[in-house]
C-alpha cells in the first residue's frame, strides 16, 4: 500500500508542476494517448515557469531520495539540457533532523556500549542532517574533538520503495519519450541505485576516508580528518573533528589575509594530484565538503570531509585522458578524434575526418576567449555532449570526473576569478606524462610486476595454445598458425607415445627374463639364461608392433 501511495503522490506533483508537458503524446501508443488526452492536467494552467524551475521544485517536493536523485543527475550534462542540469545543480540537500534518541539507539545498538560509556560528551543537537545521515558533536573518553555520523532509520525502506519507482518511471520515459533512449533513464537511475547504496555503508565511507588521509598524510595541501575505527560501525561513523572556514565564506578567508590565488590554484593541483597520481579521487567536492585550514593563511591547505563518492581510473584510462586534455590544449582536434577511436570511447567505425570537424567546431568559438575566461569543465560537457552524436558511450568514472571537475573549477573561480586553469593544469600533465614513461618509472612498473610475469610464464605456451583454441580462427594467418600448433602438439603426442612404449618394453623385458630364473632372490643380469631373454625379446617385439 505504501508504494501504491507514494505512486499517487508522485504522479500528483508531476501534475502539480506540469511536468507531463515534457511529453510528446503522439509518441504514446494509442491506450495511453487516449488517457494522456482524458487526463484531467489539460484543465490546469499552462505552466509558466521554465521547465528546468519546474523539475526542480518537482524533486524538492517529493523529498530527500528525490532531490539527492537531482542533484547526482546534474552531473549529466551530457544527457540534460543547459538549463535543466543549471536548476538541478541548485538542488539543496536540507532535511528535518530525527529525534535524539532514535540517534543514541542507533549508536548504541551499533558500537554494544551505553552511550555515556561511549563519549565523554554527547551532543545530542546535530550539527547537520541529511537525507541518509546526520552529524553530532561529541567528545572521546581520551579528550579527543569527534564528530558521529548516525544512519537516518528505516532509511533503506524508503530508499528502497522510491528507487523501484524510479525504474517504473525511466522504463516509461525510455520507451515513450522521444529523446528517451539517448538519455539513458534506467541507465542513469542503476547508477543512482549503486551509489545510494553505498552511502548506506559508512564502514566504505570510513575506508576512503583513511585512504584518502593516508596519500595525502605528508602534503600541505590536503587535510583528512583521522577515523576513529573503534567508534565505527556500518551505522555508525566517528572521525576526528576539524576546525576551518567554509570555502564559500569567502569573506572570512579575506579577512585573515589568506592568498586567495594560491587557494584557487593549490584547489586544481589536489584534484590533478588525485586524479592522475593516485587514481583515487574525492567525487563529491562541492561547497558544503570543502573547508580552509586557518593555520597559515599565505600557504593555505584544504580540508575535506564525507568521502562517500569515490572515483577511480583505469591505468588505460588515465592515459588516455592525458593525451586527450594536452591535445585540446594544444587545439590539436586531429589527435583528440584519434584517441576517442583508439581508445574505444566512439565505436570504431567512426569516421574521423568528420568527428574532428565536429570537435573543431565545438571547440574554436570558445578558444577566441582570453584563457582566464574558458571553462575547462564546460568544454569537456560540450565535447561529451557533442560525441553523443557519435555513439560515444560515457563512462560513470568519467561521468565522476566531469562532476569533480565542474566542482574544483566553479570554487576555483569562485575564490579568485582570474583562475587560469589551463595554464595550471598544463605542466601538470605534461609532467606526468613525461615521469610516468621515463626510464625509472617503467622500471619500478618491472619491478612491481616482474613476480606475477614468471609465476605465470611456465604455463604461457599452454595458455596460448587453449586461447587460440578456444577462440577460433578468424584468418588466414590464424588458421596457418593453429595448423602448426596442431602439427607440433602431433609430434609432442608421437613422441609422447614412443616413450611410453620404451618405458613398457624395458619392464616387460626384466619382468621376463626375470620370471624364466625363476627365483625369488636378487638376480645379477649375467646369471638370466639365454631362453628367458628370448622369451623377452618376444614380448617387447609384439608391444612395440601394437604401438
Amino acid at each position: 500500500m505504501s508504494r501504491l501511495l507514494r505512486l499517487i503522490k508522485i504522479i500528483t506533483v508531476i501534475l502539480k508542476y506540469r511536468l507531463d508537458r515534457l511529453i510528446d503524446p503522439t509518441s504514446l501508443p494509442w491506450p495511453l494517448r487516449i488517457l494522456f488526452r482524458l487526463s484531467p492536467s489539460h484543465w490546469l494552467s499552462e505552466p509558466s515557469e521554465p521547465a528546468g524551475k519546474r523539475v526542480r521544485l518537482a524533486l524538492e517536493e517529493l523529498g530527500p531520495i528525490f532531490i539527492k536523485f537531482g542533484q547526482m543527475l546534474s552531473t549529466r550534462r551530457d544527457l540534460l539540457t543547459t538549463d535543466i542540469a543549471e536548476e538541478l545543480a541548485q538542488l539543496q540537500d536540507n532535511v528535518p533532523p530525527f529525534s535524539e534518541q532514535q540517534a543514541i539507539n542507533i549508536i548504541e545498538s551499533a558500537l554494544k556500549q551505553p552511550i555515556d560509556s561511549l563519549f565523554e560528551t554527547f551532543d545530542v543537537e546535530p550539527m547537520a542532517s541529511a537525507s541518509v545521515a546526520q552529524v553530532h558533536a561529541a567528545t572521546l573518553p581520551d579528550g579527543k574533538q569527534a564528530v558521529v555520523k548516525v544512519i537516518r532509520p528505516g532509511i533503506e525502506k524508503i530508499i528502497a520503495v522510491d528507487i523501484a519507482l524510479m525504474f517504473t518511471l525511466a522504463r516509461i520515459l525510455q520507451r515513450y519519450f522521444p529523446d528517451g533512449r539517448r538519455l539513458r533513464p534506467v541507465e542513469v537511475v542503476s547508477d543512482y541505485q549503486h551509489t545510494i547504496f553505498d552511502e548506506l555503508d559508512l564502514l566504505r565511507e570510513a575506508a576512503s576516508t583513511s585512504q584518502l588521509r593516508r596519500n595525502f598524510i605528508d602534503s600541505d595541501l590536503l587535510y583528512v580528518p583521522e577515523v576513529y575505527w573503534d567508534y565505527t560501525n556500518t551505522n555508525v561513523f566517528v572521525m576526528e573533528r576539524i576546525e576551518g572556514v567554509p570555502v564559500t565564506d569567502v569573506a572570512t578567508l579575506e579577512a585573515q589575509n589568506t592568498n586567495m590565488k594560491k587557494l584557487a590554484e593549490r584547489g586544481v593541483q589536489i584534484f590533478f594530484t588525485q586524479v592522475f597520481r593516485d587514481s583515487f579521487f574525492h567525487a563529491d567536492m562541492h561547497p558544503g565538503n570543502v573547508f580552509v585550514s586557518i593555520e597559515n593563511p599565505d600557504e593555505p591547505s584544504y580540508i575535506a570531509i564525507d568521502c562517500a563518492i569515490i572515483g577511480s581510473l583505469s591505468e588505460f584510462d588515465l592515459y588516455y585522458l592525458a593525451r586527450n586534455l594536452l591535445a585540446i590544449f594544444h587545439r590539436d582536434y586531429r589527435l583528440v578524434a584519434e584517441l576517442h577511436v583508439e581508445c574505444g570511447w566512439v565505436p570504431a567505425d567512426t569516421p574521423v575526418t568528420e568527428f574532428e570537424a565536429t570537435i573543431r567546431t565545438v571547440c574554436e568559438p570558445i578558444f577566441e576567449k582570453p584563457l582566464g575566461e574558458i571553462s575547462f569543465a564546460k568544454l569537456l560537457i560540450h565535447l561529451f555532449q557533442t560525441a553523443a552524436r557519435f555513439n560515444m558511450q560515457v563512462q560513470p568514472s568519467l561521468v565522476l570526473l566531469q562532476k569533480t571537475l565542474l566542482n574544483i573549477e566553479g570554487l576555483g573561480r569562485q575564490l579568485y576569478p582570474e583562475l587560469d586553469l589551463w595554464n595550471t593544469a598544463k605542466p601538470f600533465l605534461e609532467d606526468w606524462l613525461r615521469e610516468r614513461y621515463s626510464p625509472t618509472s617503467v622500471l619500478k612498473q618491472l619491478k612491481k610486476y616482474a613476480p606475477g610475469w614468471l609465476e605465470q610464464l611456465p604455463h604461457l605456451p599452454d595458455r596460448v595454445f587453449e586461447n587460440l583454441v578456444e577462440g577460433g580462427p578468424s584468418g588466414p594467418q590464424q588458421k596457418n598458425q593453429l595448423q602448426q600448433l596442431d602439427h607440433v602438439q602431433e609430434q609432442l603426442d608421437t613422441y609422447r607415445r614412443r616413450q611410453q612404449s620404451l618405458g613398457w618394453a624395458f619392464a616387460l623385458l626384466l619382468v621376463a627374463a626375470l620370471a624364466g630364473t625363476g627365483s625369488d632372490n636378487f638376480v645379477i643380469i649375467e646369471q638370466i639364461p639365454p631362453y628367458s631373454w628370448l622369451l623377452a625379446g618376444a614380448a617387447v617385439t609384439l608391444l612395440v608392433f601394437r604401438r
